[in-house]
């Protein structure tokens, strides 16, 4: 389900079958789309009269302001950089930059097994304080939605927009279909989350009285959770726990999913698990291209260091302890 805008500008035809012709071949295509519409009101405001981008028209969009990262700037640039990409083969001359300003590396604040715990304890305190039936209902959804995330290291959108049908209860296989990349994939569920999901599917099916599509319903059934909900509930959560009040940095909803590899990493480090032999199934289990891609996930965090340093039996031997000398 995609949110419509509404496009007015010289370039509203083209940009509607560009975004169509994406999403016939299998993308999403929201974001993009967004920023397309952002670029179509700026154009109806500077009058554009002529169905081409040209360079200086390109770099007026380009212009980052105050308030904005350099991340998002990369992301509304690129949108329109593939759009001119698209003009050019049907023959309407466009500017296509060789180069676009390089996103901000952000290191996410790697979660701890007590943040972890602190977090799912809030989760599990809360009741909606509104008396509407459907934020009564979500209150519990947003228990069982967190744990999916943080179980199966799922994407926060990859959650909400869950469908019944993707998810079997009785033998826990998950399916993904369409996720980044464009790539489906089966997800196992641990035997608690089975239970979990399958008892929750039921109390949802007395609560709709009827089976939903989706099963993460939002306040409307006919829609899923938002990805917005999930985040500002997040937020909600986190700022409850006593380690919000100490951390350096504000966690998001996708730390769940690193926090996830990281545990799962540990832990076959631990068993002596080699990691060349279980890396790929990860990085398939995850939806990534390839296992470089889910190092990136790993951070040399203080239970790595310990995890290592046990492991290591190559260092007492060639580094020699060095005596104090007084």
């Amino acid at each position: 389900m995609h949110k419509e805008y509404q496009y007015n500008s010289v370039f509203a035809k083209l940009i509607i079958e560009y975004i169509t012709s994406r999403r016939e071949s299998g993308f999403k295509y929201d974001n993009p789309a967004y920023w397309l519409y952002r670029f179509d009101h700026y154009c109806c405001i500077k009058e554009v009269s002529e169905a081409a981008i040209t360079k200086p028209l390109f770099e007026a969009w380009a212009v980052r302001s105050n308030t904005e990262t350099k991340t998002t700037q990369n992301n509304r640039l690129q949108a329109l950089r593939n759009f001119c990409v698209y003009l050019n083969t049907l023959g309407i001359s466009s500017y296509v930059p060789s180069n676009l300003p390089r996103p901000e590396k952000v290191v996410p604040y790697l979660m701890r097994e007590e943040d972890i715990q602190e977090f799912f304890e809030q989760v599990d305190l809360y009741e909606a304080t509104s008396r509407v039936p459907a934020f009564q209902r979500m209150a519990y959804e947003y228990k069982v939605l967190f744990r999916l995330i943080y179980c199966c290291g799922l994407r926060n959108n990859e959650a909400c927009s869950l469908k019944n049908e993707n998810i079997d209860t009785d033998s826990g296989v998950l399916t993904l279909y369409h996720s980044k990349g464009r790539k489906d994939r089966i997800v196992y569920l641990a035997e608690d989350l089975r239970k979990l999901c399958k008892e929750y599917r039921q109390w949802l099916d007395k609560q709709l009285g009827s089976v939903s599509e989706w099963f993460f319903p939002g306040k409307y059934p006919d829609h899923h959770i938002p990805k917005t909900s999930a985040d500002r509930k997040f937020n909600e959560f986190w700022s409850r726990t006593g380690s919000s009040k100490v951390c350096d940095k504000k966690p998001t909803v996708h730390c769940l999913r690193h926090a996830f590899v990281i545990k799962r990493i540990n832990s076959w480090m631990e068993a002596d698990i080699p990691l060349r032999v279980m890396m790929p199934y990860l990085s398939s289990y995850l939806g990534h291209m390839g296992p470089m891609e889910t190092y990136y996930y790993y951070h040399q965090i203080e239970d790595a260091f310990q995890t290592v340093r046990r492991k290591d039996i190559v260092s007492p031997r060639v580094i020699p302890e060095v005596p104090y000398e007084s």
